[in-house]
């Protein structure tokens, strides 16, 4: 006999408790996620604790299943670590089995280095103090472990040359932050390329780019602006989204050729950072 996993978290109990609503109203995920104007594969990312909906989803649930405002009530208990737009990605790169991310302008927040991550909160939030910014420092490292806890996800790591030349927190902490990828690369821990400026323009430059796959779920992306973010799940625009990344991918350099590049500029930044300390 096959012994049903218990939830161990609020998210998977909400999911399970969702499912049970469903079943007990006769539902099928399809005809609830029809009922909910949304796809049958969100209704099973919220069912299996991946997914958390969000207000108007939740009211929307409550309606459809008739639980009396339920589901939208315990939604404040799961207190959302972070912005309601990303905390559905959270979520699901835990779940993931391959990763592919693209970085525009910055290094992305998987690979980031303590000082990196400082300097990027600093740069677009004014009348900060520490404190909140050493939160989200440390939310973001606690995000960075899961690229060494174990051998997976694969990650693939696309960098536009901007990322890397954009100084961001000084010459010190952009060396230590591009020796981080690079050491990750050799490692083995993840695929590096670099879409040089030589390569003119390409698929992806409009935009940062995070691909997710899974063993047992449709892949979803995600892109993300300043205050929003945009998770897709529909398995159209999943695959232009896909399509595009292996377009940019095929315009950028080799891997051995990337971690050289990535090498030489982080030494680069050594210097200057050297030549402004007097060394």
């Amino acid at each position: 006999m096959v012994v049903e996993q218990k939830p161990r978290t609020l998210r998977e109990r909400y999911g399970a408790e969702l499912r049970l609503r469903r079943l007990a109203a006769g539902l099928k995920q399809e005809e609830l996620g029809a009922q909910l104007l949304c796809s049958p594969t969100l209704v099973s990312h919220w069912e299996a604790g991946r997914r958390l909906p969000n207000p108007n989803d939740a009211q929307r649930i409550d309606l459809v299943l008739q639980t009396d405002g339920f589901f939208f009530r315990w939604l404040e208990d799961l207190d959302p670590r972070f912005a309601q737009y990303f905390q559905a990605v959270i979520e699901l790169e835990r779940e993931a089995t391959e990763i592919r991310q693209y970085g525009a302008s910055l290094i992305p927040g998987l690979l980031q280095t303590e000082a990196y991550a400082l300097a990027v909160f600093r740069a677009y939030r004014t009348n900060y103090s520490a404190e909140p910014l050493d939160d989200w420092v440390v939310k973001r490292m606690e995000r960075g472990q899961l690229l060494t806890k174990s051998s997976t996800p694969v990650a693939w790591t696309l960098l536009d040359e901007a990322a890397l030349r954009r100084t961001t927190g000084g010459p010190g902490v952009m060396a230590e932050q591009l020796h981080k990828v690079a050491d990750m690369a050799e490692a083995g821990r993840l695929r590096l390329h670099v879409l040089t400026f030589a390569s003119g323009a390409h698929a992806l430059l409009e935009s940062m780019l995070y691909l997710l796959d899974f063993a047992d779920a449709s892949p979803i992306a995600y892109v993300e602006g300043i205050l929003t973010g945009h998770l897709m799940d529909q398995p159209a625009d999943v695959e232009a989204c896909q399509r595009a990344y292996t377009i940019a991918l095929s315009d950028a350099a080799s891997c051995q050729e990337s971690v050289a590049l990535v090498r030489s500029i982080a030494k680069e930044y050594e210097h200057a950072h050297h030549a402004s300390q007097g060394g």
